[in-house]
């Protein structure tokens, strides 16, 4: 008996996927390969570091399909509002197109509501699109909320998962932000997000956008044939 394996059902993937190139010892050369292959799949965008953001511009050119994104006090937000601010002030003034902004984790910590709030509507007060990077592994249900409702009324345009450096992106977190946003914002789900099961499972949860850096990989896997499998039966 032959098996025919059935290709997932997904969207063209490349408008959704948002190519991460944030490893510290991310070389010029890989830096100037994943521009291309950003522009080659046409990917939704390429984010990166505030130190690469300059010759990522140059690499992409003018802005085009693939809208260059800068990372803001990544990973973990822990710098005073006053710097972050001035670093995305800095990634405006050198072509980035969108921020991807870790928030004050600290002042969810201390229950100040106000000073977390107050920072991303400063930030979004740029005038850039912002997602705010959230930590779903560590909030509890009630400063998760609190911080969605900020990251909205502040006017983010999408909210994501976590910063990648817990366990991957699952469905049931995407989920749950889906609830908690009720289609007020974009949903980003990144961490760990290397085969098109997973893609094809955070699309269907509610994700409108895929961080990860393995966007060549999954286009290209959707593009390769199906082989078929034999067996007798």
């Amino acid at each position: 008996m032959t098996h025919t394996p059935r290709r997932l059902e997904l969207p063209d993937l490349g408008p959704l996927i948002e190519q991460a190139l944030l490893d510290p010892l991310l070389s010029l050369d890989q830096l100037q390969e994943g521009c291309d292959a950003a522009r080659h799949f046409g990917f939704g965008g390429l984010c990166t570091t505030l130190s690469r953001l300059p010759e990522a511009r140059e690499r992409l050119g003018a802005p085009g399909t693939t809208r260059l994104i800068a990372v803001i006090a990544f990973p973990f937000g822990a710098i005073p509002s006053l710097h972050k601010l001035a670093q995305a002030e800095w990634a405006a003034e050198h072509g980035a197109e969108a921020l991807d902004v870790v928030p004050a984790m600290a002042a969810l910590a201390d229950g100040q509501a106000n000073a977390f709030a107050e920072e991303l509507a400063q930030v979004c007060g740029i005038g850039l699109p912002v997602t705010v990077i959230l930590d779903m592994a560590r909030l509890d249900d009630e400063r998760l909320t609190l911080a969605v409702e900020a990251a909205i009324d502040a006017g983010a345009s999408a909210v994501q998962n976590g910063n990648g450096f817990g366990g991957p992106a699952t469905a049931e977190q995407i989920q749950h932000l889906r609830s908690l946003t009720r289609g007020r914002c974009g949903i980003k789900a990144a961490g760990g997000i290397h085969s098109l099961e997973q893609c094809s499972a955070l699309i269907e949860a509610g994700a409108t956008i895929l961080g990860t850096s393995s966007g060549p990989q999954l286009l290209q896997a959707m593009r390769t044939p199906l082989a078929s499998s034999g067996g007798d039966g």
